[in-house]
């Protein structure tokens, strides 16, 4: 049936074509299409009358022939058997039809290694080295000002949508289109969002700026309190695609340019052809990876033969052998075009992906339709850019009406789009969709919310996943939890929960106001926070749950690696103020008072004899500095949690405890650097650099010196900042230096592992260390009958000039979302009760 409609669309198409088309005599128009789909080959080329002229179809599959009394048409496409073709006289409209071909480009790597590539004296390679050393004279960056209008469209639709099986209702079947993969095929566009950006550049001295001058989007992201971070990671994952780099990030890693740096190393070349495409000479350029597994694209180029030899058109697909999870095909098709005064520049850019997350899931199809337009290379007026923020928006930019988008949008909205509303409004109308989406919130983010589907929500319950949770105090412990939303005040917000334990009987309680200064859309912690908020807590934690990355109430934090007896009961309030810069500068202050009162195997023991301290108090002044500049954040109903973790990350932290103030026990000063950094290694993976160093300046008992990053869950620390062998408590330092290296290899050495390969396991390979010290006036063991210091807890000991390590061996990728890391300890091997190997496991998505 589908078969049918798709032969008769095409149909319907060609004859439109030929009705609306001018009568022009003296053309024949024409369409290449896959035998298979129907799909249009893009570029295809075609020879007339044994090479008497060359024409090239469009991104399309489309074409024009000069009228002659008989044709003999060679059709030609990377990939695709050769066809020869016989035109009469009497021809209008034209389609041909290509197979596939057994040696297609998937399959060239292979013969190609039996021919033995080499880039020496190989004409393919010298003219890339050349257009590579071109293209960089010729970049819109060298100009001193320019400036462009972007339109960006992003559509995710569910894939092979079956309206037969499942009996579909009228306006279900009213919002599919055919696949742009196969037109034989029905997608069902669910979501799409578009903007209008206005993009300035000024070289000297440097300064991006995008302003967003209209935004939008719609459909079942919307049902969602958290729905744009669906929109947010679309963007993130499938990222504009710029070859005048040296390095592509596309589903966040980095894919070498076909015309960047490390092209030559990387990918095959070979010259196919030259012909003609829209009135210039071009080369006809294919390429692909050297290795298939590894992240970069297979393609096509079509470079100009002029002195300019710029790229004019290219094709971008993903090898069929690549290592990348969830996305089963991606093209990218890009066209240049000629700028008034010369120059070229990007015009046009399209991609299509189709993936898979699960198996029994249906497939989605994203698309992404990007133009450029209205370019100028005036000087730009230094107001304009003013600030460091790389993004500004404009006041009006979300509520642009109809009028502005018709008028303005240079790409017109496809059936399912333009019906999008109403399609969500029938959606929502469904038998037993309020329960669905009960259920489906719960899962995704993790609470309940109080509002109607589609209605406006002021408090939510949750998180569902700290209900029940154990420790050694409470034995079980229950919880009930919930906060207030925007959609209830978009300035004032309220979050809290109360806790009892079964075994302790002890009533716990937490509560947070905060004022926003910025309004927010759902929650206060969204990008960028400027917020004043006032905590008030009384709780029970170990001294290793600051380390934690989740809730230290979560059901799955309770699975331990050892036993946690040292526990304390603490009643803390903290005045806090935020205040985030748009291009990522934060500062923080805070006004803390804690009392933490020993509970379980942990002990206050003045060294005087005297008897023993069942509680201090704090009192704390504390400065955050943060820089993390271009981070992207996506927003979950509990947390926001960062999305591009290439931008480096330094945060530098005081805190001054004061004596006498609030009721504070103690006087001592804490200061703290944190450093992150990632560093690629092109087709090897990556690496993660972290240096964390503390210091406590004055004499404290042991709760206020520096406690070692320990990790006690059978999960890997996401962040790598953590130990995993290391006992709770188990050095106590007044000044440590932690570091860690975690290199990701992204399978480099499993691809080439016969069978293994087929898994598409990844490798991971990882350090991490730590040098600490105790100054003699904090060392128990010197200052005997000291009154200011607290024995040392059983298992605390005291580190020798040799550092700590633990070394790390990791299989991610395991079934696409497990990972196993096998982690060994290195040194102090005969601590009591060392655990000198362990087995630690982890959850992740990554393309």
């Amino acid at each position: 049936m589908f078969k049918a409609k798709g032969l008769l669309l095409q149909l319907v198409c060609t004859l439109l074509f030929a009705v609306c088309a001018p009568p022009v005599s003296a053309q024949i128009r024409g369409i290449v299409v896959d035998a298979a789909d129907g799909f249009g080959v893009s570029y295809a080329n075609i020879s007339l009358d044994g090479n008497q002229g060359n024409v090239m179809a469009d991104g399309e599959g489309r074409f024009t022939l000069p009228r002659r009394t008989v044709h003999k048409l060679v059709v030609t496409s990377m990939g695709y058997d050769k066809l020869t073709v016989s035109v009469s006289a009497g021809t209008d409209t034209l389609t041909i039809r290509l197979r596939e071909s057994a040696n297609a480009l998937s399959e060239v790597t292979v013969k190609s290694k039996r021919r033995r590539y080499r880039r020496k004296n190989n004409p393919a390679v010298e003219l890339m080295r050349r257009v590579i050393a071109r293209h960089k004279e010729t970049r819109l960056q060298e100009r001193p000002y320019y400036e462009y209008t972007k339109y960006q469209k992003i559509t995710l639709s569910e894939n092979n949508v079956d309206t037969v099986k499942k009996k579909r209702k009228p306006w279900f079947k009213a919002q599919l289109e055919p696949s742009p993969f196969d037109s034989t095929r029905l997608i069902l566009p669910v979501s799409y969002t578009e903007q209008i950006t206005r993009h300035l550049w000024r070289r000297d001295p440097k300064r991006s700026l995008d302003i967003i001058e209209g935004t939008r989007s719609a459909g079942v992201n919307k049902l969602f309190q958290t729905g744009e971070t669906l929109n947010t990671l679309l963007k993130e994952v499938f990222q504009d695609v710029d070859i005048n780099n040296d390095y592509v990030r596309l589903l966040q890693y980095p894919f070498p340019s076909p015309i960047g740096k490390a092209a030559i190393a990387f990918y095959h070349f070979s010259i196919a052809d030259t012909l003609e495409l829209d009135g210039d000479s071009v080369y006809h350029m294919v390429f692909y990876p050297a290795n298939q597994q590894d992240f970069g694209f297979q393609g096509e180029m079509f470079i100009t033969k002029d002195s300019d030899l710029q790229v004019k058109s290219c094709i971008l697909n993903i090898p069929k052998k690549s290592d990348i999870n969830f996305v089963d095909r991606m093209r990218i098709t890009q066209r240049f075009s000629r700028l008034e005064g010369g120059g070229w520049a990007l015009t046009d850019d399209d991609m299509t992906a189709e993936a898979t997350v699960l198996p029994f899931q249906p497939k989605t199809v994203v698309t992404r339709s990007t133009r450029l337009t209205e370019f100028n290379f005036d000087p730009i007026d230094d107001k304009e850019l003013r600030g460091k923020a790389p993004q500004r928006e404009e006041p009006s930019a979300r509520i642009r009406s109809d009028m502005y988008w018709n008028a303005r949008r240079p790409l017109p909205l496809s059936t399912g789009e333009d019906n999008m509303d109403y399609f969500v409004y029938r959606l929502t109308k469904s038998k037993n969709f309020g329960w669905l989406s009960i259920l489906a919130k719960m899962v995704l983010e993790n609470y309940v919310e109080t509002g109607k589907p589609g209605s406006s929500d002021y408090f939510d319950f949750g998180p569902v996943t700290t209900l029940v949770s154990h420790n050694f105090i409470d034995d079980y412990r229950l919880r009930l939890s919930g906060r207030t939303m925007a959609d209830l005040s978009s300035h004032l917000f309220w979050n809290g929960f109360v806790a009892c334990g079964t075994g302790s009987h002890e009533w716990y309680y937490g509560s947070e106001v905060t004022f926003s200064l910025n309004r927010k859309e759902k929650s206060p912690f969204e990008f960028p926070m400027r917020n004043l908020t006032f905590e008030s807590t009384r709780d029970l934690m170990s001294p290793a749950d600051k380390y934690l990355t989740n809730n230290k109430d979560n059901i799955f934090e309770s699975f331990r690696t050892q036993s946690v007896r040292q526990m304390y009961f603490f009643n803390r309030q903290r005045l806090e103020f935020i205040w985030e810069n748009d291009w990522g500068l934060s500062y923080r202050a805070a006004l803390q008072t804690e009392r933490d009162r020993t509970a379980g195997d942990l002990h206050f023991m003045p060294l005087d004899g005297t008897p023993e301290v069942m509680s201090l108090r704090t009192t704390e002044l504390q400065a955050v500095l943060r820089f993390n500049p271009h981070q992207t954040y996506i927003n979950t109903k509990q947390r926001r949690w960062p999305v591009n973790f290439d931008s480096p990350d330094i945060q530098l932290t005081h805190s001054t405890a004061v004596k006498g103030f609030l009721g504070g026990e103690y006087r001592s000063n804490m200061t703290e650097l944190d450093i992150y950094r990632r560093q690629w290694l092109g087709s090897w993976g990556y690496i993660n650099f972290h240096v964390i160093g503390r210091a406590q300046w004055n004499k404290v008992p042991f709760p206020l010196l520096c406690m070692p990053p320990v990790s006690l869950t059978y999960f890997m620390d996401a962040n790598d900042k953590t130990f995993n062998l290391m006992r709770n408590m188990e050095f106590l330092n007044d000044r440590y230096v932690f570091w860690s290296a975690m290199w990701n290899l992204n399978g480099k050495l499993f691809n080439r592992l016969p069978l293994i390969k087929k898994l598409k396991w990844r490798e991971s390979i990882g350090i991490k260390g730590m040098w600490g010290h105790l100054t003699s006036k904090n060392n128990t063991y010197l200052n005997p009958g000291d009154s200011r210091l607290f024995a040392f807890p059983e298992e605390s000991n005291v580190m020798s000039n040799q550092p700590y390590w633990e070394a790390t061996f990791g299989i991610h990728n395991i079934f696409k979302f497990f990972g196993v890391d096998y982690v060994r300890r290195l040194t102090y091997r005969d601590m009591p009760n060392a655990d000198h190997w362990g087995l630690r496991f982890s959850f992740m998505m990554s393309f």
